[in-house]
């Protein structure tokens, strides 16, 4: 059962963050005067231009601006053009979920009821505001040659056992996110210590083992893929399963305990020039057939529940039912900016980590 899951998610394919110039694309019916939709987002341009083209299809007579930013970025441009008096974007899409949701409690973005808000998931949806796009599971990834004969861990006490029975052989070889430089790395381990009460002897026992921290989850990916690492823990299953199409010595496992699953968040800001143009991206971004782009050609896991095959949430659920642990969209993914709580749990992640 979970390898067929495992097979699911190495169709999942995410971007990475990166910030480029806005890309342009003129209205298909060649008007000259047509109206043009902006958005901000963190999908990277190659990545956005399938759902464009599908969205530009069913609406010739719009223009296209995207903006690729990181996700930072994309929510202090938000504040500081809405705080001057300007116009914003008409979308934004952003992998922060923290961020997109303090956007929406803040007065930043403006509800949009759509034909497909009530049967949204009830967790992908605050509001009819801040909308779930996406479904990327977090993954444990090993290095398949070191694992010759023997099952890699797929539970965080397995995780454990392995490092104490390795011993040597495992030191330093471990890798992770530093949460104190990583969004997504932090997120998952607030996650963590919400879902697991044992969670401090997992990050107890990968100081003990020398863990490396990184930033980034192409750090971690090559150093497990090319067997400098044997596992890593905790990485964006949609990166992951990026680098295992091109790395076949790269495994991965959705821990059977639980799996954390992370969305990417569409909006229309409070500010936006032209918030019909936006309501219809988003609209388009829900529909059968902008997920259907997503996961076919994004390659990530489409979240409309009317959309059929295996690159979908739907499947995964059905396969791994409660294992699955996505993060509801809700104030209370805002706990994670405050900067006071913030620092206590990274004082003891460290503390505990052997880091002091």
């Amino acid at each position: 059962m979970y390898s067929r899951a495992a097979a699911i998610l190495l169709f999942l394919a995410g971007a990475i963050d990166a910030a480029a110039a806005p890309d342009f694309f003129p209205a298909r019916s060649g008007r000259a005067d047509a109206p043009i939709l902006d958005v901000y987002s963190s999908l990277d341009d190659p990545l956005a231009q399938p759902l464009i083209r599908g969205f530009q299809d069913a609406n010739p007579d719009i223009a296209v601006r995207h903006e690729n930013m990181l996700t930072g970025e994309i929510y202090d441009r938000i504040v500081r053009e809405t705080d001057a008096g300007q116009k914003t974007a008409d979308f934004a899409f952003s992998s922060a979920m923290d961020l997109q949701v303090k956007l929406t409690n803040d007065g930043y973005a403006q509800p949009s009821n759509l034909p497909l808000s009530r049967s949204w998931p009830a967790w992908a949806n605050w509001r009819n505001t801040a909308y779930a796009l996406t479904f990327e599971p977090a993954v444990f990834v090993y290095h398949k040659p070191s694992f010759v004969g023997r099952k890699p861990p797929s539970t965080r006490a397995e995780f454990v056992r392995f490092l104490k029975d390795a011993g040597q052989s495992a030191r330093g070889r471990i890798g992770t996110y530093d949460i104190e430089r990583s969004g997504v790395g932090f997120l998952f381990m607030a996650r963590d210590q919400e879902q697991f009460s044992d969670i401090w002897s997992v990050i107890r026992a990968m100081g003990e083992a020398g863990v490396k921290l990184y930033a980034t989850s192409s750090d971690i990916l090559e150093r497990v893929a090319d067997g400098r690492f044997l596992l890593g823990y905790n990485i964006v299953g949609s990166y992951a399963a990026d680098w295992a199409e091109h790395h076949p010595d790269l495994g991965i496992i959705l821990p059977t305990d639980y799996t954390v699953v992370i969305s990417r968040i569409g909006l229309v800001p409070e500010a936006a020039a032209a918030p019909e143009l936006g309501r219809r991206y988003l609209e388009f971004f829900m529909s059968a057939e902008g997920q259907s782009i997503m996961a076919r050609e994004l390659h990530i896991a489409a979240v409309n529940p009317e959309v059929a095959g295996d690159n979908t949430a739907s499947t995964l659920q059905d396969i791994l039912g409660a294992q699955l642990r996505p993060v509801p969209v809700s104030p209370g993914l805002m706990v994670y900016l405050d900067q006071v709580k913030r620092a206590r749990l990274i004082a003891r992640w460290k503390d505990v980590l052997g880091l002091r």
